[in-house]
């Protein structure tokens, strides 16, 4: 759906280092609400799943790799 008629534009100027700590304080899940509600104005939605997944996919590669220099000592 398009914007109501005479409604300003929502600007997103949210830099990828801004997006991966967003991501990264809602992993360890602290943060401000204030922090919270800035961040649902300047970043993009696409950006922020597209961080998360690759902060996902890393997690749990490093959980791997942790796992297995453990079990091979």
């Amino acid at each position: 759906m398009s914007a109501p008629v005479g409604a300003p534009a929502v600007e997103r100027k949210g830099s990828l280092l801004h997006t991966v700590r967003a991501i990264a304080w809602a992993f360890l899940g602290i943060r401000k609400n204030s922090g919270y509600q800035e961040d649902l104005a300047k970043l993009n939605p696409l950006h922020v799943v597209a961080v998360a997944i690759v902060g996902v996919v890393l997690f749990i590669v490093g959980l791997m790799v942790l796992v297995n220099w453990v079990v091979a000592k």
